[in-house]
C-alpha cells in the first residue's frame, strides 16, 4: 500500500474531522488536520477527540486567528500550500 498525504480540513463538524484524522493514521498514511472557520468549541466530545490526535502523532493547524497562540496559523497562503502538497483533501 503506498502511503498518502492526506489533510483534513475541519470546517463544519470539528470532532468528526479530529475522529476521521485519527482513524486515518491506521492505515499509515501521513495525515494533517486543519481547523477552519472558528474556535474549536470547549467540549467534553472535542476533548477526547484531541485526546486521539494526540495519541496518533497529529498536530492540528488552524485558519482561525484566535486559536493562533494555542495551534499553528495558515495564512492564505500556507493553506493553499497544504493543499498543493495533498495527495487528497477531506472537507468536515
Amino acid at each position: 500500500m503506498t502511503i498518502k498525504k492526506i489533510s483534513v480540513l475541519g470546517r463544519d463538524n470539528h470532532a468528526e474531522a479530529m475522529r476521521v484524522a485519527a482513524g486515518l493514521t491506521i492505515y499509515g498514511h501521513e495525515v494533517r488536520i486543519v481547523f477552519m472557520n472558528e474556535p474549536v468549541a470547549e467540549t467534553e466530545e472535542n476533548a477526547k477527540q484531541a485526546e486521539l490526535l494526540e495519541l496518533a502523532d497529529i498536530i492540528p493547524e488552524t485558519t482561525v486567528a484566535e486559536m493562533a497562540e494555542d495551534l499553528a496559523f495558515l495564512d492564505s497562503a500556507a493553506l493553499a500550500q497544504v493543499i498543493d502538497e495533498s495527495d487528497h483533501i477531506i472537507n468536515i
